[in-house]
């Protein structure tokens, strides 16, 4: 026994290196690009958030912004530091998924699954909701097409991303720069004004700030909490996006983590501390964020510039879950939760299929809705702070179980985030449930269930085929080759060759129906083959229905048991078009042949493929 190896062939000197696929791979800064603009987006509405909240109890209130917000900015440091060492420990991606696969069980680990696949698809949705939004606000006349704009919106993401994931970050690390540099010039020219430049953005709206409230309670802060926790969405997507990093791929990872914690948490402090300068209260029909603007550069070209960049923003930042979700579903697939076929990779490192399964979900999203962002944001991310409270967790037990030196400083920092974080994830549920989360309470043991039943199916398969142990050795039987004709051509004979060059028998089969004119046609054909003579017999299978593939699959049945220990293959020889649109004219008898056959017996199938000249 002998077992045959190919080897790469040595790179001749002075020719580059076979493509590794590498080029096609994120650096620490296209990383940014590619998978910070949920988080990066979301000091536009996060903020506005905690506003709204705190608006219910007044001056006093509204007082508390800041103190809510660092808060927040603690949390995101606590995030931060435990995605580093995620992505550490889990360098194949997955983020919550992968670290409660290895440490909390199967159960709770397809729990964080379907938790980061919601908030990906909703975060597609409402991002490209918001974004048009924005648009339809500063062109009304836009308004009753947000719907169609939306999906336009949409297929040009997914566009870019089928490309491969260096190319979204190519396309996009312009507004993402824009718009961090824009707010951060917000943010020093408001701190360097002891007062609004202007309030034109407000005139003649009303506040929705109470006048009779006097004090702060508990509960309500903890609302406003976990209503500004929705910034931190986006702060998982690297940790689960690892392997869509250039080597070292776990360095690079990290770096962009950071630098996505620092800037956020700066950009979130400064709009807050503005905020409190200011005295900026929510009024109806205004974001906060073009009060913000509005206050602190004047309302001009900047005022303008800023919104333009928060609009095209917030419309992008739907490529974090393209960045994100396929990486998930790849390790879903290779866990048999998925089907195999998000495991597979395109050109450019894409995982092609994930990214259309994503397009298309969200799309349907996108229909359901209406285009309107409302229908959808009380269900937008309550999925991620399961999946944090999940990760901080299973990061507890991963260091309980190494015990390596400063473990228990580690354990603490990520026992302290997973409070904080699963206080988040119940209060944002218990406020939003009757307005949509309802929804996202039903939807995750669905998609348990889902993944549990492919799981067992394939679970089932493995065990038929025998994956994993080794098969008997392979022998020879005798092969029987059937090929169904209908008239005499170039076809035939090419079939009849290829046939006689696979099976140790060849048969010709026909279907013949009573009707005269069919009859007619069988006479003739079997003349013509008569004459021919090709060496090969000619079974005429009568069948008093006008059906094609069920006769031939209960001869190939008939033969099975007539003559066991014999190979049955059934060839269909069908023609290749020269032209694409040309596949319009084929009878599709081929098509009909071959899922009668595959449906009904254990013949092979072999579709031989004529090209026109």
């Amino acid at each position: 026994m002998s077992v045959l190896t190919t080897e790469p062939d040595a790179v001749p000197a002075g020719e580059e290196p076979p493509d590794t696929g590498e080029r096609h791979r994120l650096t620490a800064v296209t990383g940014l690009a590619a998978l910070s603009l949920d988080a990066v987006a979301s000091v536009a509405y996060g903020p506005e958030a905690i506003v709204l909240v705190l608006a219910a109890a007044g001056a006093h209130g509204l007082g508390c912004t800041l103190p809510v917000t660092l808060a927040i900015a603690a949390l995101l440091v606590v995030l931060v530091a435990s995605y580093r060492q995620v992505i550490a420990a889990f360098p194949d991606g997955g983020g919550s998924y992968a670290v409660a696969r290895a440490h909390l069980g199967e159960r709770t680990s397809l729990v964080a699954a379907a938790s980061l696949v919601l908030d990906y698809v909703l975060n597609v949705a409402v991002a490209v909701t918001a974004g048009v939004a924005a648009l339809t606000s500063a062109f009304p006349a836009l308004y009753g097409d947000r719907l169609w704009l939306c999906l336009a919106v949409l297929a040009l993401i997914t566009g870019v991303n089928l490309r491969g994931i260096v190319e979204s970050a190519k396309a996009f690390i312009v507004p993402t720069v824009v718009f961090v540099a824009a707010i951060f010039v917000l943010i020093v020219a408001g701190l360097l004004r002891s007062a609004p430049v202007s309030t034109a953005a407000t005139a003649g709206h009303a506040t929705v700030v109470t006048g009779n409230a006097t004090s702060v309670g508990v509960l309500l802060l903890l609302k406003a909490f976990a209503s500004g926790c929705s910034a931190l969405t986006g702060v998982e997507a690297i940790a689960n996006a690892v392997p869509c990093f250039r080597v070292p791929r776990v360095r690079r990872a990290q770096r962009a983590e950071v630098a996505l914690g620092a800037v956020l948490g700066l950009m979130l402090i400064g709009l807050a501390v503005l905020i409190g300068r200011f005295h900026l209260q929510p009024v109806a029909g205004v974001t906060v964020l073009a009060q913000l603007a509005d206050a602190s550069l004047g309302h001009n070209w900047a005022f303008y510039v800023i919104q333009f960049a928060t609009m095209v923003l917030l419309a992008l930042s739907a490529n974090t879950s393209f960045g994100g979700l396929p990486v998930l579903l790849k390790l879903l697939a290779r866990d048999n939760y998925a089907p195999h076929v998000f495991a597979l990779k395109a050109d450019r490192q894409v995982h092609r299929h994930g990214v259309l399964a994503l397009a298309v979900v969200s799309a349907a999203l996108l229909v359901f809705s209406g285009g309107d962002t409302n229908t959808l944001v009380p269900m937008f991310a309550i999925g991620v702070f399961v999946g944090f409270t999940i990760a901080q967790v299973g990061m507890v037990r991963h260091w309980r179980r190494g015990r390596n030196p400063g473990w228990r400083g580690r354990a603490l920092l990520n026992g302290s985030g997973a409070v904080l974080t699963g206080v988040a994830a119940v209060v944002v549920t218990a406020s939003k449930f009757t307005e949509g989360a309802w929804l996202i309470v039903i939807a995750v043991p669905l998609l348990v269930a889902g993944c549990t039943t492919v799981h067992r199916a394939y679970g089932r398969i493995g065990e038929r085929l025998g994956l994993g142990r080794i098969p008997q050795a392979p022998h020879r039987e005798r092969s029987l080759v059937l090929v169904p004709v209908s008239s005499l051509s170039r076809l035939t004979s090419e079939a009849l060759t290829a046939a006689a060059s696979l099976g140790d028998e060849v048969r010709a089969v026909t279907v013949c129906y009573p009707d005269a004119e069919d009859r007619t046609a069988q006479h003739a054909l079997e003349r013509s083959w008569a004459q021919w003579d090709p060496g090969v017999p000619l079974v005429r299978l009568p069948c008093a229905r006008r059906s094609l593939g069920r006769p031939i699959a209960a001869y190939v049945r008939q033969v099975a048991a007539a003559e066991p220990g014999t190979r049955v293959t059934v060839l269909i020889p069908e023609t290749e078009p020269e032209r694409l649109w040309q596949r319009l004219l084929q009878n599709q008898r081929g098509a009909v042949v071959a899922h009668a056959v595959r449906r009904e017996t254990d013949a092979v199938i072999c579709r031989l493929r004529f090209r026109l000249p």
